[in-house]
């Protein structure tokens, strides 16, 4: 496996949807006893992470999926807060995004669905994420499984042991409040959305 590489846009603020019990969101010790789609449990840290509002919704309606609750219905002080990331500059990663990209991770063109119409398991994609940690690339930029619209994209960042961290962006903004905004610019100063 020889994965295309291509640089993250410099200064894009990432978003983590997390809870807001806990203590550090951007911690990657919970992924990295737990593993997650592109790292096995007990592997290697990961910070999972949406490139935009749309893929981060999907997230929430993914998790809600099998309860008679819609997003709609939660409440301003759901648990769903919303952190801002921006990471470290020149990060190589992986292309899951690209035909080209996908087929030279050995996952099928159709990634996040196998040629059957159904999600491909992380069992599949762990593999692959290891061998991406091993070359030194610091994660995987791929296809979202959780949206179902193309062009939503997540990111499977691998933080550097000792090395820099991500910068949040802002403080964690409440559910009702980033589930409603039409963009970025609505949840934080306009110094901090840009690209820098």
């Amino acid at each position: 496996m020889v994965p295309v590489v291509v640089s993250l846009p410099a200064g894009h603020v990432w978003l983590r949807v997390a809870d807001s019990s806990w203590h550090d969101p951007l911690d990657v010790s919970w992924a990295r006893r737990s593993g997650g789609r592109w790292n096995p449990a007990g592997s290697f840290g990961v910070l999972y992470l949406n490139e935009d509002l749309d893929t981060a919704r999907a997230q929430i309606a993914a998790l809600l999926e099998p309860w008679p609750a819609h997003p709609e219905d939660l409440r301003e002080d759901a648990p769903f807060v919303l952190v801002m990331a921006r990471l470290p500059i020149r990060q190589r990663v992986a292309d899951a995004l690209s035909d080209r990209g996908v087929e030279a991770l050995g996952l099928p063109l159709t990634y996040p669905l196998d040629e059957a119409g159904r999600t491909i398991a992380h069992e599949v994609c762990q593999p692959i994420g290891g061998a991406v940690h091993e070359s030194g690339l610091r994660g995987v930029w791929y296809r979202s499984a959780k949206a179902s619209h193309s062009g939503a994209h997540e990111l499977a960042w691998f933080p550097v042991e000792g090395g820099r961290a991500p910068r949040k962006v802002g403080d964690a903004v409440s559910f009702r409040r980033w589930w409603e905004a039409r963009d970025l610019g609505q949840l934080v100063a306009r110094e901090e959305a840009g690209p820098r």
